[in-house]
């Protein structure tokens, strides 16, 4: 019996070995080492290497172990002391809107409305006479000097107006929630007839059309009111479709962004990526949020979450647009504008359709994500979301329903994120740009209480997710990690930064960017960190961003852009 039992043990063994040798090794395809990896990894924070498979990630560990991993057909990357972290994630942005940039006007670096006159002259000379003249950038509180003519705070159309007699022109404020019209755009618009005499404008509802003490439109179109230029604007053709399409990827690429949260998109931009796709040229992870239209919504109520298994182009959240910006005073504030008395901002959106479209959300698996940057905005947005989560059971659920900015909160709304799982997606670079001259608007001890409340929101057990807002603010993840860390201006001003016991930490930064922002897609366990199983996406830098001195930040570089496991951008060294 005994000599049985040992046979068949024999055997046993005789097969395992026979097994083992059939067994066909792994091989990585791209091994990177020679640097300091910061996974964002809890159980290994910094590891030598990193190898890949294709487009995953087959081992993260020691450079020794990884050796293991390599063949003739492997490809190795030597960093050379420079420094790697999981591709960045841009959180919040407007990806048509950054391809359109570049082909457009861009008032970005303007610093006087002459600035924009000068800009605005010199297209017309290259323009046939009565094409569109498009713009976009300018913001009245980051100029060095005022127009001696002001309406409101903001300057009017008739220097515009001279210099483009032929031209309708329509520039859009940094925000995007406000646009400056010169008079062929108003006339076209029926705002303004030939004789120049002002037509009164009707009300918008959600809007303003600034006027003069004569009742007649400045030229200022301010949230909602846009509409009345934008509907007589041609609109773009498949050509510049696609080569704005691709001028965002080229954009995403040097700034080290391997995924993109695209902040409201419409039935044709669905359309065209779904044509980007097909034709093999999604070369980006695209995290798109729906317009929030009723037709949309109930189409895609119907069909339910699209979740790209490539990971290319996912549809599984909702965008709302529920007031305006502080730039533009259209941000919807519990009190008054400090520098507009009697002025409380806009509902963009009613609060009831904010209800009924989070129950819908919830009912059909998809994400809310609402736009609110005043503190009445953001309380009345909380209050919808939990109205919602009630009357369905569903508080405590992972809904992971996200406000859009959260710029601006009363300090008893602050925990009340975490209460109801709601996550802030705040653009950090918003604090360098509008910190300066928001406290005109607001007021130094509402400031000081709730706008750019990082880290008590953090403290108080949400993740934030952080970007941009492209094209508000230019795409570079550098200058909103630096924000995020130093609360100063890129200036690097104030010494010490703007409120800062809310500065984030550097690992807080950096997962804000990455798993945190992954998170926020529901997409943690397939990107975000450096581990095996994820998406070989990744962001080489310079220098090391989480050791340099906070002065010397701003001059990290992205070197490298790895993308689906292949370098798709390589700075060219000087």
């Amino acid at each position: 019996m005994k000599l049985r039992f040992y046979n068949l043990n024999i055997i046993i063994v005789c097969l395992f070995l026979i097994s083992c040798s059939n067994f066909e090794k792994e091989y990585g395809t791209m091994i990177i080492h020679g640097g300091t990896i910061y996974t964002v990894d809890s159980t290994q924070t910094t590891i030598e290497a990193v190898v890949t498979k294709n487009e995953t990630i087959l081992f993260a560990g020691s450079f020794e172990e990884a050796k293991s991993y390599q063949n003739e057909q492997t490809e190795l990357i030597d960093l050379k002391g420079k420094t790697m972290t999981p591709g960045l994630i841009e959180g919040h942005g407007h990806f048509m809107g950054l391809g359109y940039n570049e082909l457009e006007l861009n008032l970005m670096n303007t610093r006087s409305y002459q600035d924009i006159i000068d800009a605005v002259s010199e297209k017309v000379k290259t323009s046939k006479p009565g094409e569109w003249i498009i713009g976009r950038g300018w913001h009245q509180s980051k100029w060095d000097s005022m127009p001696a003519n002001i309406v409101k705070g903001f300057q009017t159309h008739h220097l515009l107006s001279e210099i483009s007699p032929d031209n309708p022109v329509y520039l859009s404020h940094a925000s995007g929630h406000a646009g400056l019209a010169n008079a062929k755009a108003m006339e076209i618009a029926g705002l303004i007839a030939l004789s120049k005499e002002g037509i009164k404008t009707s009300k918008i509802e959600g809007g303003e059309v600034i006027e003069d003490q004569f009742g007649r439109p400045t030229g200022i179109f301010n949230e909602r009111a846009q509409s009345i230029i934008y509907k007589h604007i041609p609109e773009d053709t498949p050509e510049t479709n696609i080569l704005a399409f691709n001028l965002a990827i080229e954009a995403c690429y040097k700034n080290g962004i391997t995924s993109f949260h695209d902040a409201g998109i419409s039935s044709n931009t669905i359309a065209f990526y779904d044509e980007m796709k097909s034709a093999g040229k999604m070369n980006i992870r695209i995290y798109a949020m729906l317009r929030g239209s009723e037709e949309l919504l109930n189409e895609w109520y119907e069909k339910g979450p699209m979740i790209d298994p490539e990971h290319r182009f996912t549809i599984r959240s909702i965008k709302l647009s529920c007031d305006g910006a502080l730039g533009s005073r259209g941000a919807w504030l519990l009190e008054p504008y400090s520098d507009r008395p009697g002025h409380f901002g806009h509902e963009t959106l009613s609060m009831n359709l904010v209800k009924k479209i989070a129950i819908n959300g919830l009912k059909n698996d998809f994400q809310v994500c609402s736009h609110a940057i005043g503190d009445r905005a953001n309380r009345e947005i909380l209050d919808q979301y939990e109205l919602a989560l009630n009357e369905l059971s569903m508080l405590g659920t992972d809904h992971r329903f996200r406000i859009e900015h959260a710029q601006h909160l009363h300090p008893d709304d602050i925990p009340r994120f975490a209460e109801l799982n709601v996550i802030p997606a705040m653009q950090a670079i918003h604090l360098s740009s509008d910190r300066p001259w928001a406290i005109d608007r607001l007021g130094e001890k509402r400031i000081k209480e709730g706008a750019y409340m990082w880290q008590d929101l953090l403290q108080s057990g949400v993740p934030i997710v952080n970007g941009t807002d492209v094209p508000v603010e230019p795409l570079n993840p550098i200058a909103s990690f630096y924000a995020s860390v130093s609360r100063k201006t890129l200036k690097g001003t104030p010494e010490g930064g703007y409120e800062p016991e809310q500065k984030m930490t550097r690992i807080q930064a950096l997962k804000s960017y990455t798993l945190d922002a992954a998170y926020g897609a529901f997409e943690e366990n397939i990107k975000g960190s450096i581990s095996s199983g994820k998406l070989a996406d990744f962001t080489i830098y310079n220098q090391d961003l989480m050791t340099v001195e906070e002065n010397q930040i701003l001059d990290t570089e992205i070197v490298m852009t790895i993308f689906n496991g292949k370098v798709v951008y390589k700075k060219i060294a000087k």
